[in-house]
């Protein structure tokens, strides 16, 4: 029977994910020859080649993907024996680490901190970390984080079978205007009402893929007048007449009194936030207790919304 190596598999997956040997090698802290040579001795083990060269670098073959497909299965297996195990041995205490966007931090995140803390069981220690959607999943494939917190649209595909999605909330998007803008009052402020506007929203990233989607939705591309990517700053700009912006429901803690912000429930735009965890590490108890108060805090604020 065929040796399986799972270090040497770890290498192959790290490799498919970064593209390089030298960002595999950076990654795993390891020199570039070891991984190299490990990836190597992995191909003779198995029977065969796992890595071809093109140009400077070297590329996966098919046979490589095909080991990962399986490995992915034998990752997961073995994350849910880890959890089932630190379940036998620390019952349902233990770290969680969670990855989190800003905003989901205070809407979501410290809600279920405060829920597992009332109800009076011993509870996972949750420790938090700050991230957008790319580096949280980063962290979560290295092992830096156990949840991350993302926006659907920045998720992993379905395909991905390194990790687990549950859906958390739709977030209303409303539209934030200056209190004396002509539309501030207007009845049923339809988005494309403000097609002339100029917009503020992110230079790159999510807020500006889901602005313009939006949008473009609703019939026309927003020109942007100025970029900014804290709700802050946003904010103080739509205060002061520079423009009007689209923000989330749960950023709207942050609301000033010079603005008005406006339900837009005939476009009823929204951004999607999900909780994903690696595959298989769902079933374990500390886990599953901050995703279920993450659901519960998700879905009641969710009602609220309404």
């Amino acid at each position: 029977m065929t040796e399986w190596d799972i270090k040497k598999l770890r290498i192959l997956r790290v490799l498919s994910e970064r593209g390089t040997v030298t960002a595999t090698a950076d990654a795993l802290l390891m020199t570039p020859s070891a991984v190299s040579q490990q990836l190597s001795n992995l191909g003779r083990q198995l029977g065969v080649p796992l890595l071809e060269a093109q140009g400077r670098r070297v590329r996966l073959t098919d046979a490589a993907h095909l080991v990962l497909r399986h490995a992915e299965a034998v990752f997961a297996q073995l994350e849910r024996a880890e959890a089932e195990l630190a379940g036998y041995l620390r019952g349902e205490a233990g770290e969680v680490r969670v990855g989190a966007f800003s905003t989901a931090v205070p809407a979501l995140v410290v809600p279920a901190v405060q829920l597992l803390r009332a109800d009076g069981r011993p509870g996972p220690d949750v420790r938090v970390r700050e991230a957008e959607a790319a580096e949280a999943y980063e962290l979560l494939s290295g092992g830096d984080v156990d949840l991350a917190l993302s926006l659907a649209a920045h998720a992993p595909t379905a395909r991905d079978t390194r990790f687990a999605l549950l859906p958390l909330l739709a977030d209303p998007l409303d539209v934030a205007l200056p209190v004396g803008h002509p539309l501030a009052a207007a009845p049923g402020l339809r988005l494309a009402d403000l097609a002339a506007e100029p917009w503020i929203f992110g230079g790159s990233g999510p807020w500006s893929e889901i602005t313009t989607a939006a949008c473009e939705a609703a019939g026309f591309v927003p020109e942007q007048a100025h970029s900014a990517s804290g709700w802050t700053a946003i904010l103080a700009m739509v205060e002061a007449g520079m423009g009007v912006a689209l923000i989330p429901r749960m950023a709207s803690a942050e609301r000033r009194k010079g603005v008005a912000l406006r339900v837009l429930g005939a476009d009823l735009p929204r951004r999607h936030v999900v909780a994903a965890v690696r595959q298989g590490a769902e079933a374990g108890p500390a886990v599953a207790r901050v995703l279920a108060a993450l659901k519960e805090v998700g879905a009641a604020r969710e009602a609220s919304f309404s």
